[in-house]
C-alpha cells in the first residue's frame, strides 16, 4: 500500500481483513446529531431513552456504519477508491463509552470490473451490532480509476 493510494487492485486477496475500533463518546453522538440535523432523541436525551426499551442513550446507527467507511477509506483497500454500495443491518444497540470494532473482510474480486466485495462487520466485545457487505471500484496500476 502507497501512503495516499491505498492497495491496487492486483495486491488484493480474498480473505484479507482489517480494522479500526473506536470508544464512541456522548460527544461523537452529539457531533454526528449535529452533522445529520437528526435529533432523535433516543441519541440525545437521558430521561427520554431510559423509558425506551434500550434503557438508555444509543449511538446512531449511521455512526457506528461510519466507522466502516473509516476502516475501507484508510486501511483496506484504503485511500483513493471508489465506495459504490453498502448493505446494514443493525444488530444491536452502541452506547455511549463502548468500545466499537469496525472490521472488513475480502469477500470476493471482480477483475473485470476492478471490484473488490467485503463482508463488514461491527462488534461490541462480543456482541455483534452491525453487519453488511460493501462493494468498491478499487484502482488498478494498469487502469486508473
Amino acid at each position: 500500500m502507497s501512503d495516499y493510494s491505498g492497495y491496487f487492485f492486483e495486491d488484493l486477496q480474498v480473505g484479507m481483513s482489517a480494522a479500526i475500533t473506536r470508544v464512541v463518546t456522548a460527544e461523537d453522538i452529539e457531533a454526528f446529531s449535529a452533522v445529520t440535523g437528526d435529533r432523535n432523541p433516543i441519541h440525545l436525551d437521558d430521561a427520554w431513552a431510559a423509558r425506551t426499551r434500550f434503557g438508555g442513550r444509543i449511538a446512531h446507527g449511521m455512526l457506528t456504519g461510519g466507522l466502516v467507511s473509516a476502516v475501507i477509506g484508510t486501511r483496506l483497500p484504503g485511500p483513493g477508491n471508489i465506495y459504490i454500495k453498502q448493505t446494514l443491518e443493525f444488530r444491536g444497540p452502541v452506547r455511549p463509552g463502548d468500545a466499537v470494532t469496525a472490521e472488513v473482510r475480502i469477500a470476493r474480486l471482480e477483475p473485470e470490473k476492478q471490484r473488490v466485495f467485503l463482508d463488514t462487520t461491527c462488534r461490541c466485545g462480543d456482541n455483534e451490532v452491525l453487519r453488511g457487505e460493501a462493494v468498491l471500484r478499487v484502482q488498478s496500476r494498469a487502469v486508473p480509476l
